[in-house]
């Protein structure tokens, strides 16, 4: 795994959120409550051991790797998802300022957590809002739209949980909210990247639309450890 972006999960947990990380050298993992992405330093038997080992029971991880690979037991595998890597080196157009976009805090949770239980962006649990960076459009008092900053692998920044109320669709508001982060990645001198299923073509047809090119097909598996 040459590339910085072959091992996402684990280059994040040891550059830009090593803040937040779990585990060691080998393996490492983020708190549960934050996301459930883990990483090791190389996929050895050894290193998905020492991962078990040290594991809470019952979690459930993702887990990223470049191409499809067999997870050793005890692991349970639960689902292997086929995922497009796109990165952005340059946009497309510049950010449209149609609608004010509101940065997030600990008060918009309860709310951030029934946009994502609704349109089901990818994971999204209690604490994820501790990566940062994440903002919304409101319609009054209403969250209808919101994305934020995921994985933080030094250079690269994931741009993550990009969701619009089924009732606002069509407007542009997830346009806007990922241009907006595309800028403000690269003003910091990042380089915006994020996943999405191979099979979200509709999502796949916006990204490249804003100037994302994919890099490679990866797999996710959701592999689990059963509590002995």
């Amino acid at each position: 795994m040459d590339h910085i972006l072959d091992n996402p999960a684990f280059n994040a947990l040891n550059t830009g959120n090593k803040k937040i990380a779990k585990g060691n050298e080998q393996a490492k993992y983020f708190p549960p409550a934050v996301s459930p992405f883990s990483g090791l330093a190389e996929n050895t038997l050894h290193n998905f051991k020492i991962l078990y080992d040290i594991a809470p029971n019952n979690v459930v991880f993702g887990f990223i790797s470049p191409t499809e690979i067999e997870i050793p037991k005890p692991w349970k595998v639960l689902q292997r998802m086929a995922v497009l890597q796109m990165v952005c080196e340059t946009a497309a157009r510049q950010a449209e300022a149609d609608q004010q976009i509101v940065p997030l805090g600990e008060e918009h949770i309860p709310a951030m957590l029934a946009l994502t239980k609704l349109t089901n962006p990818g994971p999204f649990a209690q604490r994820t809002i501790d990566f940062g960076h994440y903002k919304g459009i409101f319609d009054g008092g209403k969250l209808i739209a919101m994305a934020g900053q995921r994985l933080n692998p030094l250079p690269y920044a994931e741009v993550s949980a990009v969701c619009t109320h089924p009732d606002y669709l069509g407007r542009g508001y997830a346009a806007q909210l990922l241009l907006n982060h595309v800028h403000r990645i690269k003003a910091a001198s990042g380089i915006p990247f994020l996943h999405v299923l191979s099979s979200n073509l509709r999502a796949i047809n916006l990204y490249k639309s804003l100037g994302f090119a994919t890099r490679k097909e990866i797999s996710i598996y959701l592999i689990q450890k059963e509590q002995v």
